[in-house]
């Protein structure tokens, strides 16, 4: 076997065998590079509510967050709750209940785990470890050697010495000077 046709064999069998990781990490790489324009993992609800507990302000805050989260329709999901002052802070599972015992008010948020990208993030943030961290690694050397395989594919006017140059070119300018930008802006 030649070395084109080796180098060619090695490129496409790693393309192959890697691809569910690229949708992995491309996906993740989208959503984790915009998480200051929303949350990746999750979708967070918010509802505001009122809840007159008029005849309750006697009771202890344990019994004034279980009515208040019957009121709302989440008693059987209460964890736990904090008070601080007139402001009851109740965890009930997937979210949390801000409720002001003076006036009445609440703020009900829950979160719900995003299908697909809690997933994709969850792999690519490196979360599993152990047995995941050696086949991202190897992923990661194989990325090295498909961009270096991939620069000798094709020969002629659209290879490497050619259109390909330049193309090779522009894409390590353009990081270089995104760079410089950054570090000096």
């Amino acid at each position: 076997m030649n070395i084109r046709k080796l180098n060619r064999a090695i490129h496409r069998d790693l393309g192959y065998f890697f691809f569910a990781m690229c949708i992995i990490y491309g996906l993740s790489g989208i959503a984790l590079n915009h998480s200051h324009d929303w949350n990746p993992n999750y979708s967070v609800t918010e509802k505001e509510f009122y809840v007159d507990i008029d005849d309750l302000k006697s009771k202890g805050p344990k019994e004034i967050a279980l009515y208040v989260l019957e009121q709302i329709d989440k008693k059987d999901q209460y964890r736990t709750h904090l008070e601080r002052g007139d402001k009851l802070r109740i965890y009930i599972h997937n979210g949390s209940v801000n409720y002001n015992i003076h006036d009445g008010m609440g703020f009900l948020e829950q979160t719900k785990r995003r299908p697909v990208f809690y997933e994709v993030n969850f792999l690519h943030q490196n979360t599993p470890k152990k047995l995941w961290t050696w086949f991202s690694n190897l992923f990661a050397a194989s990325l090295i050697i498909m961009a270096v395989t991939g620069l000798f594919i094709i020969k002629g006017k659209n290879g490497i010495t050619n259109r390909g140059a330049w193309l090779v070119s522009a894409g390590i300018i353009i990081p270089l000077i995104l760079l410089l930008m950054y570090l000096n802006g």
